[in-house]
């Protein structure tokens, strides 16, 4: 599996609670956008706060969401956490032991996209061990002027190729990097 981070991110670098800022942006092409992601990738890997909201709304949507949140509530789902005991939603795993080595264990397995969604100290984790095979940015024209950043202070600096580029919506520039 390749390990595909894919995070929505405003002008000034914020990535915190995208389902209140994101919305005005996301049309029908970002919708077509984000199941063609879903649909090629085989499992969801999740930190603690992005599992729990997933699993608090995902489950109640599947009417609504249709193909894209009966596998959303069917795929597996890999959770880093170190304060939870269990996971209920379905498919759900609790990958226990060192979060970085249990990647690196997901990533030898066959398969295709292993989805990184918000989760931002997986994301940092994998990003400083170098896992991370594709760095997708849905970046919203929005400046939010506060909230937590993506990228974590004090991480090495490590150079990336832009590999796509595309607008969606007339709005949201998707931007794809891999490790240089």
């Amino acid at each position: 599996m390749r390990v595909v981070a894919t995070e929505y991110i405003s002008l000034d670098g914020v990535f915190e609670e995208p389902g209140v800022w994101s919305g005005p942006w996301f049309g029908e092409e970002c919708g077509q956008f984000k199941d063609a992601e879903l649909q090629a990738s085989d499992a969801l890997l999740l930190g603690r706060k992005t599992y729990e909201g997933f699993a608090a709304a995902w489950p109640n949507m599947i009417e609504e969401t249709g193909d894209f949140g009966v596998k959303m509530n069917t795929m597996p789902k890999y959770v880093v956490s170190a304060t939870l005991d269990k996971v209920e939603w379905e498919g759900s795993v609790l990958l226990e032991g060192d979060p970085v080595e249990a990647i690196r264990e997901l990533k030898q397995r066959p398969g295709n996209d292993l989805l990184l969604s918000g989760s931002a100290q997986v994301f940092n984790a994998a990003h400083a061990a170098g896992l991370i095979d594709l760095y997708r940015f849905m970046v919203y024209p929005v400046v939010l002027g506060g909230g937590a950043r993506l990228f974590a202070d004090g991480l090495s600096q490590v150079n990336l190729k832009k590999v796509a580029t595309k607008t969606l919506d007339g709005a949201v520039t998707v931007l794809e990097f891999e490790p240089a």
